[in-house]
């Protein structure tokens, strides 16, 4: 093949799913703030509990930079760094939930599958919640697409299908 020929040649490319593009992303943020993964973040509530996930956010773990050397008799995990885990709490619980360090502490540890986490630190700050979408007037497009489909009984699928189909056409 000449060379000519090779920068002529339609190169195939696909795109790429989200989650790939999105996954790398969101696993380099939460690294930064010292999660191995995103688990600890979107479980929250599974590994603490809801009573304690209801006024509590882990915002990041804060890693010790020098590693001890294992007492005798312990093995090769206690020459792991631990970390502190950095919560954020809701002022009126920030009591109730020192009170709970140690519990937090085993549950994410448990979580984890090793001592990861040695200490828990509080910084007084609202919740982030996440905001509930706000219903916008409905789109002209989408009712007239979805009474179009009057052939599928389920109202809820038909109407959205009906939005699915006006975002594709004006997309």
């Amino acid at each position: 093949m000449t060379e000519h020929a090779a920068v002529n040649k339609a190169s195939a490319s696909f795109a790429k799913p989200l989650r790939d593009f999105v996954g790398k992303v969101v696993g380099e943020t939460f690294s930064r703030q010292g999660f191995a993964s995103a688990e600890l973040v979107t479980r929250w509530t599974e590994i603490v509990g809801s009573e304690i996930a209801a006024h509590s956010q882990p915002i990041k773990i804060q890693w010790s930079r020098a590693v001890s050397s294992p007492p005798d008799g312990e093995g090769v995990e206690s020459k792991r760094p631990r970390g502190t885990l950095v919560l954020r709490v809701e002022g009126p619980a920030a009591v109730e939930i020192q009170h709970l360090a140690n519990v937090v502490c085993e549950r994410v540890n448990r979580f984890l599958g090793w001592r990861a986490v040695e200490r828990v630190a509080l910084r007084q700050a609202p919740l982030r919640r996440a905001q509930p979408r706000a219903a916008g007037a409905p789109d002209p497009a989408a009712a007239r697409l979805a009474a179009d489909l009057s052939e599928i009984a389920d109202e809820k699928l038909r109407q959205a299908l009906g939005r699915l189909g006006a975002a594709v056409k004006r997309g």
